[in-house]
């Protein structure tokens, strides 16, 4: 919910930044410029970086960690697991008991 919030503003921000640019008001321009590129940019670095947990297993390369946790957004059980070669990491919703 949040994530929709900040991606509007940050859309919202730089539609009023193209409305100044094309009126010719240009003392906020760079404000709203800035303000609405960090957060579009940050949210989608963010939806990028952090992947939301898969249900499938991963290929066999992958090695299991023994981590686990609770993921606080669907409240399932996800395992994580590791490329040894890459360090990337996958997350695997455990089908609940």
């Amino acid at each position: 919910m949040l994530r929709k919030v900040l991606l509007t503003i940050g859309v919202l921000l730089l539609l009023a930044a193209a409305v100044c640019a094309a009126i010719g008001f240009y003392p906020i321009l760079p404000h709203l410029l800035f303000a609405g590129l960090l957060l579009t940019a940050g949210i989608g670095y963010e939806r990028w970086r952090y992947k939301a947990a898969r249900p499938d297993a991963p290929d066999p390369r992958w090695q299991a960690t023994g981590e686990r946790f609770v993921d606080p957004e669907s409240g399932a059980l996800t395992e994580v697991w590791y490329d040894p070669r890459s360090g990337e990491r996958h997350y695997v919703k455990l089908p609940s008991r």
